[in-house]
């Protein structure tokens, strides 16, 4: 069931002193599991080892095997606190789950032939990206490890949507749950500059403008 493995020590010494120490003295990271039907357990692990795991962008939507003091735990990152201008991890919550459990994750969105893209190679027009990741709902045994959109075929003036994407069964984008008003623009192939359908486009803005 878990595609990556982390070993984690039992945090005793808390606070946020002890935490200060960990990081500099001994290249540990504080980090929280909670979740389940277990109390929250106050763990380090290894600078280092976390710092090759977190290289891996499908480590953050993958179920991680966590070994604390002899027990395995299955969890998925929730949370990560970077320090604002080191190459520093502060602190990770992890959330227990089983294969079963609904969670909701961010997931990358991995964007195909865009060099290709027919709006952009016949027609000029030009890429620009609302999003690169979304948040879905799935159980925990389904997270995808990232979301393809193909853009080979689409075309100037597109706009595609949350409702676009082509998701695996089983998962949803969590802001399509909350209605048809929530299907946010995810990428769109501008219309060129000083084309004709550029200078509609401007001509109908500042017209409703000025209504």
């Amino acid at each position: 069931m878990a595609n990556y493995e982390l070993n984690a020590e039992v945090r005793e010494v808390k606070g946020t002193g002890a935490s200060r120490r960990l990081r500099r003295e001994e290249g540990k990271t504080p980090a929280i599991v909670y979740g389940g039907d277990k109390e929250p357990q106050q763990v380090t692990l290894q600078l280092k080892e976390l710092k090759k795991a977190f290289e891996d962008e499908t480590f953050f939507s993958h179920i991680i095997k966590l070994n604390v003091g002899g027990t395995a735990e299955t969890v998925i990152v929730k949370d990560v606190q970077r320090h604002p201008y080191q190459n520093l991890v502060m602190h990770v919550d992890f959330l227990r789950v089983s294969k079963s459990t609904v969670i909701k994750q961010h997931i990358p969105l991995h964007f195909l032939n865009e060099d290709t893209c027919k709006g952009v190679k016949l027609q000029g027009g030009k890429i620009t990206h609302n999003m690169t990741d979304i948040e879905v709902i799935c159980e925990a045994g389904k997270l995808p490890e990232f979301i393809e959109v193909d853009l080979a075929d689409v075309e100037v003036g597109t706009v595609l949507h949350l409702s676009d994407l082509k998701l695996p069964a089983g998962v949803e984008a969590l802001e399509l749950t909350h209605g048809a008003d929530h299907d946010a623009a995810v990428l769109t192939v501008d219309v060129p500059k000083g084309s004709a359908s550029a200078d509609e486009e401007e001509g109908g803005e500042e017209a409703a403008a000025e209504e």
